[in-house]
């Protein structure tokens, strides 16, 4: 009997061990994913689309060593985390000339719903440390709530802005006449000093757009992001983003302060426009860039 049992705790242990392995490696981040590190007090990964901070809680001196120490810590990590997710999010790159902040201080209305938004944000993780501090991790999607909150303002901006006239250009090719069928677009923009937005731009070297918010449908822009973002090629290539067939490009350089507008060469970009169905993987933002 004795032997049966201990032999049932150890299978017991090791399932035990192997559900912890598990849990570990799920929250672990991929090397193919691009994070951008904010200060000390945060990190938005652009290739998993989401924001996330960290708040350090106390209790009051007066409470320290009592039942309400913990709880009150708790709430007090929460704040802070939630506070410098705050502060995180509005410092995300809209595009290449814009922030965040910059529309949540045009706008009171967008502010509320940022404030809103932020504040619902998940709770991934509460440590109690030794000290009887409280570390909080807090983490907010990019997508859904907070993108129908920015995107449509994105939009706006984009369309309020002065287009330059573009060059006269031939018909696209279609399918029957030797025109590619793309389900894709894969931007290498390594060794470029490339940068992640929410509204990236793939423009030629005339300066004239490729892909942007101006030919984007907004329910895919809303769902998924504008774009996909990871640092390894292959993954790109096979991401379910771009499906079976994306095509791939390289960057040569980057335009604008934020560097999220990339610039490809014009005969890419000619080969872009010429595909069958072009008009319908861009709407649909099928569109992955790599980055260092």
């Amino acid at each position: 009997m004795k032997s049966k049992f201990w032999a049932a705790s150890a299978i017991a242990a090791a399932m035990i061990l192997c559900l912890a392995v598990i849990a570990v490696g799920q929250d672990k981040i991929s090397a193919s994913e691009w994070v951008e590190q904010i200060g000390s007090k945060g990190s938005v990964n652009w290739s998993e689309g989401y924001v996330e901070a960290v708040g350090i809680g106390a209790p009051p001196q007066r409470n320290v060593g009592t039942p309400q120490a913990r709880p009150m810590a708790l709430r007090a990590g929460q704040v802070d985390a939630y506070r410098n997710l705050l502060e995180v999010v509005n410092g995300v790159r809209v595009d290449s000339t814009t922030t965040v902040k910059d529309f949540t201080v045009e706008s009171d209305i967008i502010n509320t719903q940022v404030q809103g938004i932020v504040k619902g944000a998940r709770t991934m993780k509460q440590e109690y440390l030794s000290d009887g501090t409280v570390e909080v991790t807090v983490r907010m999607p990019m997508g859904g709530n907070f993108a129908a909150v920015i995107v449509p303002k994105m939009l706006e901006k984009k369309q309020a802005a002065p287009q330059a006239p573009a060059p006269a250009q031939a018909p696209a090719a279609s399918p029957a006449s030797g025109g590619e069928v793309f389900t894709g677009l894969v931007v290498d923009a390594r060794g470029i000093q490339a940068r992640p937005a929410m509204s990236p731009r793939i423009i030629d070297e005339k300066g004239q757009e490729v892909y942007g918010s101006m030919n984007v449908e907004r329910e895919y822009a809303v769902q998924q992001g504008m774009s996909g973002y990871a640092r390894d090629l292959t993954a790109a290539q096979s991401n379910a983003r771009v499906t079976n067939s994306p095509v791939s490009v390289k960057g040569i350089k980057t335009e604008g302060a934020g560097r999220s507008d990339i610039v490809i060469a014009n005969a890419d970009a000619e080969r872009i426009r010429a595909s069958g169905d072009n008009q319908g993987f861009l709407k649909k933002c099928r569109v992955m860039i790599v980055l260092d």
